[in-house]
């Protein structure tokens, strides 16, 4: 009789999870480690120098209490730097939850494994943007 891997894990053991905002995509792989994350091959420090691009990130870490214990590397394209922050914390979030069932429940207290689905609105024609108008002239 022969195993069923799911989707979601690899055959080395990592947990991928997939995470988006805005225009911004990161892939995300989990597994068992000392806590290092790379993001793009860069460290987490040299990619996100703002602290709350970098706390962003870490937010699914420091939630469900595994900082030290899960080497994460992200894969980020897309958009800016916000948006690519909060793209890798949806991600870390949905791998974290494949990687460990239990942590579910924290994740979602801390509404980390919710997709904010705001984007940018088109702009409409006849308009100088998505909603602002054309200047008002009396004569």
């Amino acid at each position: 009789m022969s195993t069923v891997e799911t989707p979601a894990a690899s055959h080395k053991g990592d947990f991928l999870g997939t995470g988006r905002r805005k225009t911004s995509v990161a892939r995300v792989r989990v597994r068992a480690g000392k806590g290092a994350v790379t993001i793009n091959g860069r460290p987490l420090e040299n990619f996100f120098v703002r602290p709350q691009d970098r706390n962003a990130v870490m937010a699914p870490l420091v939630q469900s209490d595994r900082v030290g214990s899960v080497d994460i590397s992200i894969n980020v394209h897309g958009g800016g730097i916000t948006g690519q922050a909060g793209a890798c914390k949806l991600g870390v979030a949905r791998a974290l939850k494949l990687y460990d069932g239990t942590l579910e429940d924290a994740l979602r207290q801390g509404h980390l494994l919710t997709r904010d689905s705001r984007m940018k609105e088109r702009k409409h024609y006849g308009l100088r943007g998505a909603r602002r108008g054309t200047q008002f002239s009396k004569r």
